[in-house]
């Protein structure tokens, strides 16, 4: 049988509150107050409370453990997901997939992990004043998280809709690479997104906030951090708001909390979201500017015999040859990867209505896809987008999509159908409204050359946010410093994506693991004149 860890934590005394169930205002103090429980926020809460350090956490999301994922998608969205997976960019032309409940974007993401990389890192040093985030200063906390969190190249053979990446590739002579993922003990069933059955995903709700709470930590779930509370220049504390039961409007029920310093960590929306509802000093007018996406394009293949996408790791495999075949700052270079198909996702991405969208559904079992990530940031004509506040206060990110990306996504749907292709596929659709379908490599490049890129027409999707609350060492060009530290307020660190100054060029969950190691052990260390613990 499959061990809950909140059930058996909650018989140990672990602190937890539901506060969509409190009937009363409440209050409460700490060291630190840390906001959100995703990547940034978990790290943080275990290297704080394991240095002896009292914690709050705040998660705006439910609490779901093991036995409420039951793989079933029409569970799974309402409950783990920001707006039912449903959350768009002001346009509505990006589709963006993020965590929303205890755990954030690591419960329900698809686990793949890559270290910073290194032209990235360079491309900060050069251009945002941050010469200490060199490949060497953070190989020992990439190590430290790797170590924890299980991280390690993926030795199961991968599944058909994976292989055919490789197969691909070998054809074409691209180079194609095993993933890594943080996973232990992984029963390989493919279901990652919708929360893992197993406890074989290595998630925050898995390890460090069970190490959090057994140390004393308290999590409060189900509440809205509203806005920071100020007292001259200094951060102390946060004013929040019970959410119903459904998690979808705040309630009458205030909590107030109080701490040393408050660690922000509610996501690359959430945390300029809080900053700007807080007021806080922003003389740039930076808080929430220059927000990244690695915005995906899609292309799906039809193949003679089942592929069965949703069976297996959801990604075991990965190019960077036409993310490297570009200079960091020039054309838009791109990184694919294979997508998991299941129903819901699949249909609702795909293009199309009626019968041509339903014959594209019967072939469900049959189809491969293929998803191209565009790095964003690193040249002038890619700033990225604006996180703003719709009337009720919660983020609306507008993000336009330019010539820019429109380059890169044709060259990127052209070398996903050309892999697709040589992989033997009988068909090969790019997930555009106006695509129905090409049938051989020389139709595909005639029909893709000739697409009307647009928003709206041209599918865009992405699941990895970042950027907002930009780090540097400039304060008329970032947000925070390089310990992630507020420039303009005592007693405040931002500490999860929102910092990047752009996007990583990766799947981004072991950035914010290893660089969030960092800050948080410095803060650790500040706090209590002591070194800080290492992460179990």
């Amino acid at each position: 049988m499959i061990k809950d860890p909140y059930a058996e934590g909650r018989q140990r005394g672990w602190q937890i509150e539901d506060a969509s169930l409190a009937e009363r205002d409440l209050a409460d103090e700490a060291d630190v107050i840390v906001i959100g429980t995703g990547a940034g926020g978990g790290i943080s809460a275990e290297i704080l409370a394991k240095s002896g350090l009292k914690v709050i956490l705040v998660e705006e999301g439910p609490l779901r453990s093991t036995p409420d994922f039951r793989m079933q998608e029409a569970d799974a969205y309402p409950q783990l997901y920001q707006e039912s997976a449903a959350r768009k960019t002001a346009d509505k032309a990006i589709n963006i997939l993020q965590g929303r409940c205890v755990g954030g974007s690591t419960t329900v993401n698809w686990t793949s992990s890559f270290r910073t990389p290194a032209d990235t890192l360079a491309h900060w040093a050069r251009h945002h004043g941050l010469a200490d985030y060199t490949p060497q200063a953070l190989q020992p906390w990439f190590e430290m998280v790797e170590r924890r969190l299980g991280i390690h190249l993926w030795e199961v053979a991968p599944n058909a809709n994976n292989e055919l990446l490789r197969t691909g590739g070998r054809t074409l002579g691209i180079e194609v690479q095993t993933m890594r993922r943080n996973v232990r003990g992984c029963w390989n069933l493919g279901y990652c997104g919708t929360g893992c059955p197993t406890n074989a995903k290595q998630s925050m709700l898995l390890t460090t906030l069970p190490s959090a709470l057994e140390k004393g930590a308290r999590l409060y779930h189900g509440l809205r951090a509203e806005r920071l509370l100020l007292q001259g220049d200094r951060v102390q504390g946060l004013e929040a708001v019970a959410m119903d039961a459904q998690g979808i409007h705040p309630r009458s029920v205030k909590v107030q909390l109080r701490a040393r310093h408050v660690i922000v960590a509610a996501g690359a929306l959430g945390s300029p979201a809080l900053l700007l509802r807080s007021g806080l000093p922003d003389p740039q007018g930076l808080i929430g500017a220059r927000t990244f996406l690695h915005p995906t394009v899609v292309s799906a293949a039809l193949m003679d015999r089942d592929i069965a996408g949703h069976a297996g790791a959801p990604q075991s495999l990965y190019s960077d040859h036409y993310l490297h075949s570009q200079p960091v700052d020039g054309p838009a270079g791109f990184k694919l990867e294979s997508a998991p198909l299941h129903p819901v996702l699949f249909s609702t991405t795909l293009q199309g209505y009626g019968a041509a969208h339903r014959e594209l559904m019967q072939r469900f079992n049959q189809a491969q896809v293929l998803l191209a990530l565009q790095r964003d940031g690193f040249h002038p004509d890619s700033p990225g987008g604006q996180v703003r506040l719709r009337d009720d206060g919660t983020p609306l990110l507008d993000y336009p999509l330019n010539g820019y990306f429109f380059d890169g996504a044709r060259r990127a749907l052209l070398a996903m159908a050309e892999l697709q292709f040589a992989a033997g596929a009988g068909r090969v659709i790019a997930v555009h409204e106006a695509s129905a379908g090409w049938s051989n490599w020389a139709e595909a490049k005639a029909g893709i050359a000739s697409l009307d890129l647009r928003p709206l027409a041209l599918r865009v999707v992405s699941a990895h946010v970042m950027g907002g609350c930009a780090m540097g060492a400039d304060l008329k060009t970032s947000v925070v410093d390089g310990h992630g530290r507020f420039h303009h307020l005592r007693g405040l660190t931002v500490a999860d994506g929102s910092i990047f100054p752009t996007s990583i060029g990766a799947n981004p969950q072991e950035s914010i693991y290893g660089i969030v190691a960092r800050l948080a052990s410095k803060l650790a260390e500040e706090l209590t004149s002591r070194p800080a613990a290492a992460l179990a």
